[in-house]
């Protein structure tokens, strides 16, 4: 069901030195910049490695767009660190129910866009052990 880990979202305040410090720090580069209005953000995608299933793993960075926004609120409410675990699945659709079956909050009835044109839904943090947890399939390569 689950195949890797696809990222690792992380939310700041300024998304540009954020980055700037994984690149100094750790020699990471972005791999993928977009704004997501729907879910009020921008992030950037730093890519750590390719994994064995053909996906990859990543660094997402998220800085609101809006103080209203889900990592908007958030960050008002915890500050800065990390704000979610992101699992890759070949099937999020099939995964959602699946955990769902298992008593699991699914956030989303459908899953929506997310990064690079992903399609993702979350798990309720309080039925995951206080985690905000991810379920992502990739886009097709075009």
């Amino acid at each position: 069901m689950l195949t890797r880990i696809d990222h690792i979202g992380i939310a700041c305040f300024d998304l540009d030195a954020t980055v700037e410090f994984y690149r100094a720090t750790y020699g990471f580069e972005v791999f993928h910049v977009e704004v997501n209005e729907e879910q009020g953000v921008r992030e950037a995608m730093l890519k750590i490695n390719e994994t064995s299933d053909g996906g990859a793993s990543y660094l997402q960075l998220l800085e609101p767009v809006r103080e209203d926004s889900p990592v908007g609120k958030w960050l008002a409410r915890h500050g800065e660190g990390v704000h979610h675990i992101a699992f890759g699945t070949p099937d999020v659709d099939g995964a959602a129910r699946a955990v769902r079956g298992k008593g699991v909050r699914v956030l989303y009835d459908e899953p929506r866009t997310g990064s690079m044109g992903s399609r993702i839904t979350f798990l309720h943090p309080k039925d995951c052990h206080g985690v905000l947890t991810e379920l992502v399939t990739s886009a097709p390569e075009q």
